[in-house]
């Protein structure tokens, strides 16, 4: 389980295939390694991937065929900027909201402006994404935890403050780059809520969603 909350930008130090399968090699920057052991989860660029060899500023994990194909990693090369993010601690503050790690799909940013100190990013989002989009709900891009401006059935907008834009990648982003998207779970379950209501003939209502523990 992540927040969203970047706690470092690296770099991929190295790749190679074992196997048929893939290993990448992160220099993890400023992230504190101290507390990681081998086989602790780790969000890079929103993939929750797992430690399989650790180094004092660098970690090693293993990454499938799928992973890559589905997944912006497969488009990223040796020296390519990531985000990390450590996976959250039940006493950590939450500060962005639940995301799982598991990429749902691949955006490209289409679109920059600039609004005053942010910017405001456009992204095309695959269709079968957009219907768990809204404004003002929460998106993860490369793990980043971001509000919604505008969403529509093809893309999304954006605004970084400057923080954002210096603690995370999206300050490198240019027109065409792939981002991984994780959109809301909260959505996820709605959906699903809403097909067992209508083969049962029902609605969602006030008292619906407060007895499932959305009161």
């Amino acid at each position: 389980m992540f927040t969203g909350i970047i706690e470092a930008v690296g770099k991929i130090e190295a790749r190679s295939q074992e196997k048929g399968e893939w290993r990448l090699k992160f220099s993890t920057g400023d992230l504190d390694l101290s507390d990681v052991k081998i086989g602790d989860s780790i969000a890079v660029s929103g993939c929750c991937l797992t430690v399989v060899e650790k180094h004092a500023t660098a970690f090693l994990a293993d990454v499938s065929n799928e992973t890559m194909r589905c997944t912006a990693l497969g488009t990223l090369e040796i020296g390519s900027a990531v985000n990390f993010e450590k996976a959250m601690l039940a006493t950590d503050r939450f500060g962005g909201h639940i995301v799982s790690g598991h990429v749902d799909g691949v955006g490209h940013l289409i679109k920059v402006e600039n609004e005053g100190q942010s910017i405001k990013m456009t992204f095309k989002i695959p269709s079968n994404l957009s219907k768990y989009v809204a404004a003002k709900g929460s998106i993860s891009v490369d793990g980043t935890s971001l509000t919604v401006n505008e969403a529509s059935d093809d893309y999304f907008t954006v605004n970084l403050i400057p923080h954002t834009q210096d603690e995370t990648i999206s300050g490198s982003y240019e027109i065409g780059n792939s981002v991984n998207l994780e959109v809301d779970i909260i959505a996820r379950y709605l959906e699903r809520m809403n097909e067992d209501l209508n083969n049962k003939e029902q609605k969602i209502t006030k008292g619906y969603l407060e007895d499932n523990g959305f009161g």
